[in-house]
């Protein structure tokens, strides 16, 4: 059987660069190399796409010399890389590609456009399905209409802040007492989240927010299990669920830093919840995957209360799939090991 040639793009252009990274490397050692071809792509933090030898380069980092360029044809009919090097061109054909990108212009439907302009089948999400996912403010819009339990919210814009904070933080304090979250509408890994427990810490808050989005979240505080579970799917193929895994972090809130950089979080699969919460998010986290039209992958995020109540955060079309990120977990634990995950998740692509 000829093997298929696979892109993998990593990197790229968001706040969560460097989990993209960590993310491929994973990847990128559970692809078959018995039925793939790999070509490694790395996207700079400036947009500057290369090509990239090994998994080592993106390990040390040493990729981001490259001095091959490598980018993805628009054009349908050459379904390839354009491949730049020494001053001269040439196209390699591409059947597939799988992107580990995290965040703005990389889980958001910005690079999914291309890759339909292109018609090269990819891992993951769509463009409706990327973009509607990424942007918190509109997958609580579309949530609210499934009648699935959310917290309740602000929608700040940043302009809008700008021009007064004052009457922003009135807003806020008129509807929620303290503690609140405030989160940039579309950012991933935690970046740009706060928890504030005063004005003082609200207007940091908001600040920090506005230098990752023009659109603002603030969020009531839920008291809960911090619970995550992945979904597989779409399309022809029912939407299958893992069971659930929970969040113990090692810092007041489950941030940036404490999910990569902080040895003392941890997860807990399958944990003790009250009731049928379980079943309940697995069955929510189905629900909200086929309403914003979801198609191979996610990990959707709930809280859990002491009560039971389930309780919708956020849905993410691009998970991590680092060392320690909860959906390669969740599959696992569930009879899928990593290496059959990717094989899963490639074959799904080109049934889009």
């Amino acid at each position: 059987m000829d093997k298929k040639r696979i892109a993998v793009i990593f990197g790229g252009q968001s706040s969560e660069h460097i989990v993209s990274c960590m993310s491929a490397v994973n990847v990128i050692n559970q692809i078959d190399r018995q039925h793939f071809e790999l070509v490694l792509i790395g996207i700079t933090e400036e947009g500057h796409w290369l090509k990239v030898d090994s998994v080592e380069e993106i390990s040390s980092g040493a990729w981001r010399e490259s001095k091959v360029e490598a980018v993805i044809s628009p054009d349908a009919t050459k379904k390839c890389l354009i491949i730049t090097e020494n001053g001269e061109t040439r196209e390699l054909p591409i059947d597939v590609i799988f992107p580990v990108l995290h965040g703005k212009n990389g889980e958001d439907g910005t690079i999914q456009g291309l890759f339909e302009l292109a018609q090269i089948p990819y891992v993951g999400c769509g463009v409706l399905a990327s973009a509607v996912s990424m942007d918190k403010l509109y997958t609580k819009i579309i949530v609210n209409a499934l009648g699935i339990r959310q917290a309740d919210y602000v929608p700040v814009m940043s302009w809008k802040m700008k021009r007064d904070m004052d009457a922003t933080v009135r807003e806020v304090e008129a509807k929620f007492s303290y503690p609140v979250f405030v989160k940039p509408s579309n950012a991933g890994s935690s970046r740009g989240v706060s928890k504030c427990a005063d004005r003082e810490q609200l207007i940091a808050g908001l600040t920090e927010a506005a230098r990752h989005d023009s659109k603002i979240l603030v969020e009531e505080t839920i008291v809960g299990h911090e619970v995550e579970c992945a979904v597989m799917g779409g399309g022809q193929k029912p939407v299958l669920a893992s069971g659930v895994g929970e969040v113990l972090s090692a810092d007041e809130f489950y941030d940036f830093d404490s999910k990569y950089f902080n040895a003392e979080s941890r997860t807990v699969l399958n944990p003790e919840l009250p009731g049928d919460s379980a079943e309940r998010v697995r069955k929510a986290a189905q629900q909200i995957f086929n309403a914003v039209d979801g198609f191979g992958l996610a990990r959707v995020d709930f809280f859990v209360t002491a009560e039971g109540e389930v309780v919708f955060n956020e849905i993410n079309t691009l998970p991590g799939f680092t060392a320690i990120s909860m959906y390669p977990m969740l599959w696992e634990a569930a009879g899928v090991p990593k290496d059959q995950l990717s094989e899963k998740l490639i074959a799904m692509a080109f049934e889009r």
